[in-house]
C-alpha cells in the first residue's frame, strides 16, 4: 500500500487532477455519486421492477424503499442495497434482467455522467469499475458505451435460472468488500491501479490501495451531465416504456396514473376509430391530444382521370404515424405494414395491408394500391426513438414518381409507445396512457420529377434523398441502421424469430447515406 495514503482520510478533488499522459494508465471508480451525478441507485432498481415484473413489482419497490433507506443510514449501507436488490429481482428470470440491462438502462445511465468523473476516467487507457450495484445490471453499459474492461459489482444468486435476491460471494461490495473485490482482481500492490476514483467514506478502503485517488463532490443543481455527443458511442437505440428516470415520487404518479391512463387511452383510441376521420382532430384536441400540422399537402388523387395516388413517405416514430397521418389529411390513408399486432390491426381505423417481405409480391400489392388511391409508407420498417433516421428501403422509390415525404414527429411524457421486447398490441394504449401526448406532421414539398426514376434517377439515389429532405426538416441524423441492427441491439435477434447471441451494430451513423 503507498505510504502516503496508509494514514489518509482526505482525498484531493477531482478538479485538481491532471489528465495528460495517462493513455497507459489504468483508472478505478465507483458507480453511484462518482461516475453518475446522482447518488442514488433507486431509478435504476425502479426501471428493472417495472420493465420485467410490471406496476405490481414496482410497486412493491416502491414500499420497501423506506425500509431500505432506514436500513441505509442507521444500519449499514450493504443492507439497503440488500432491500433494494431483493425488492427488485426475487423470483425474476436472470436473462430478463440482462435484457434490461442491454436494451433499457443505458439510455438513463448515460444521461447522468458526471463530467469531471468522465473528463478523468475516458483519458485512461484502462478503464475499471467496482460498484455495489449488481454486476448484471450494470456492466453492458459500462463495458459497452464507457468502454470499461473490467466491472466488479456485487454478484446476485440464481436458482433455475431465476434470481433469489439474495447475493453471494462476497456480498454487497461496499466497503471493505471493495478493497477485498480490488485485491483479488489486481494481485500485489504494484499492480494496483494508478487512479482511483470515490465520492464517499466508504470507498476510502479501495481508494487507499491505488497510486492517486481522488474525491468527486456532491453534485450540484448546476452541473450538467455530459452530452450525448461526448460519449464514446450514442445510444441510438432503447426500449422500455417510462419515458423519465423513476425517481420515488416519480414512480408514486406513475403508479397512480397508470389505471387512470389506461381508461383515457380506451376512450381516445374509441373515438379515433368509431368517429368520421373529419371529426377524429377535434375529438384528439377535447381529449387532450395535440395534433400540429404543417406544411400543405397535395390534392386528393381523382380515380375517375386515371391519375395514380400519391405515396406518402413518412418517417417512423410509432405505429400510430398513418393514423395521425390521416388525421392531418382528414381522410383515411391505407398503409402498409411491415409487423403489427393483431389487436393493432383490429382497432385501426384505416386499412393496414401486411408486406409479406419479398420484394416481387411487396412491389405489385403497392402498385395496385396506388391504383385506387393515396397510401402511407415508412421505408425505414420500425422505429426509431431518438433523432436519428435508419435507413430508407428503397423499393418505394420504384414504384411511383408521386412521392411526398412526411416528417413525423412526437412528444411523450410518461410512456413510450413503442416497445422491441413486449407486447406490441400495447403500443397504442402506451402512447395513448400520456397525459398529453403529441403528435406533428409536417409535408414536404412533393418531389421534383428531375429527382425521381423516371428521370434516371437510382431508387438508392431517390431514398436516400427523400431521408435527407425528411432528416433536414427534423434536425435528426441519417443512419444506415436497420431493422434488423435495431432487434439484435434490443431483443437479441433480427426481429422475425428467436435467434442466438445478439450482436450490436456500430459504426454506421453518418451525416447522410
Amino acid at each position: 500500500m503507498p505510504e502516503n495514503f496508509q494514514n489518509s482520510d482526505q482525498f484531493p478533488a477531482i478538479s485538481k487532477c491532471q489528465t495528460f499522459g495517462r493513455e497507459n494508465q489504468t483508472v478505478i471508480s465507483d458507480l453511484d455519486g462518482t461516475l453518475l451525478t446522482g447518488r442514488s441507485s433507486f431509478p435504476y432498481f425502479a426501471l428493472v421492477a417495472f420493465e420485467v415484473g410490471g406496476v405490481l413489482r414496482l410497486l412493491f419497490l416502491l414500499l420497501a424503499s423506506p425500509i431500505a433507506g432506514i436500513l441505509y443510514y442507521f444500519i449499514s449501507e450493504s443492507a439497503g442495497i440488500q432491500v433494494l436488490i431483493f425488492a427488485a429481482f426475487a423470483g425474476m428470470k436472470v436473462s430478463e434482467i440482462e435484457s434490461v440491462a442491454r436494451a433499457v438502462l443505458p439510455k438513463f445511465y448515460s444521461g447522468d455522467l458526471h463530467p469531471e468523473a468522465w473528463r478523468v476516467f475516458s483519458a485512461c487507457g484502462r478503464r475499471c469499475v467496482v460498484t455495489a450495484n449488481p454486476t448484471v445490471m450494470v456492466e453492458p453499459f459500462l463495458k459497452e458505451f464507457l468502454g470499461a474492461d473490467l466491472v466488479l459489482g456485487t454478484e446476485i444468486g440464481s436458482y433455475g435460472g431465476r434470481a433469489t435476491g439474495f447475493v453471494k460471494g462476497k456480498g454487497v461490495l461496499v466497503g471493505e468488500n471493495k478493497a477485498l473485490a480490488l485485491l483479488e482482481a489486481f494481485g500485489d500492490d504494484a499492480s494496483m491501479p494508478d487512479l482511483a476514483l470515490g465520492d464517499r467514506k466508504t470507498d476510502y478502503p479501495y481508494m487507499k490501495l491505488c497510486k492517486e485517488a481522488y474525491i468527486v463532490p456532491p453534485a450540484t443543481a448546476e452541473l450538467q451531465p455530459v452530452t450525448v455527443d461526448k460519449l464514446p458511442k450514442p445510444v441510438v437505440f432503447h426500449d422500455g416504456r417510462l419515458v423519465q428516470k423513476p425517481t420515488p415520487l416519480t414512480a408514486l404518479i406513475t403508479i397512480l396514473w397508470i389505471p387512470i391512463g389506461f381508461l383515457l387511452a380506451c376512450l381516445r383510441i374509441a373515438a379515433g376509430a368509431l368517429l368520421p376521420m373529419p371529426l377524429v382532430y377535434y375529438a384528439f384536441w377535447a381529449l387532450g391530444v395535440r395534433v400540429t400540422i404543417k406544411g400543405t399537402p397535395p390534392p386528393r388523387a381523382e380515380k375517375s382521370t386515371g391519375q395514380t395516388g400519391a405515396l406518402f413517405v413518412c418517417s417512423h416514430r410509432t405505429l400510430l404515424d398513418p393514423i395521425f397521418l390521416s388525421v392531418a389529411l382528414g381522410r383515411p390513408i391505407p398503409a402498409v405494414t411491415y409487423s403489427v399486432s393483431r389487436l393493432s390491426e383490429f382497432i385501426s381505423p384505416i386499412k393496414t395491408v401486411r408486406l409479406t417481405r419479398d420484394r416481387t409480391n411487396d412491389a405489385e400489392m403497392i402498385r395496385k394500391l396506388l391504383e385506387e388511391g393515396d397510401l402511407a409508407i415508412c421505408p425505414e420498417g420500425t422505429t426509431c426513438r431518438e433523432p436519428f433516421l435508419l435507413r430508407f428501403s428503397a423499393l418505394f422509390a420504384e414504384l411511383t414518381d408521386e412521392l411526398v415525404p412526411v416528417a413525423m414527429a412526437n412528444r411523450m411524457s410518461m410512456f413510450h409507445g413503442t416497445t422491441a421486447r413486449g407486447w406490441k398490441g400495447m403500443d397504442p394504449f402506451y402512447f395513448f396512457m400520456n397525459p398529453s401526448p403529441a403528435y406533428e406532421v409536417n409535408f414536404l414539398s412533393k418531389l421534383p420529377h428531375e429527382l425521381t426514376c423516371a428521370a434516371g434517377k437510382s431508387r438508392f439515389e431517390v431514398a436516400n434523398y427523400v431521408q435527407r429532405t425528411i432528416a433536414a426538416k427534423l434536425s435528426y441524423e441519417c443512419t444506415s441502421f436497420t431493422r434488423k441492427d435495431k432487434y439484435w441491439a434490443l431483443a437479441g435477434n433480427d426481429g422475425t424469430v428467436a435467434a442466438g447471441k445478439p450482436k450490436v451494430a456500430a459504426g454506421k451513423i453518418m451525416g447522410c447515406c
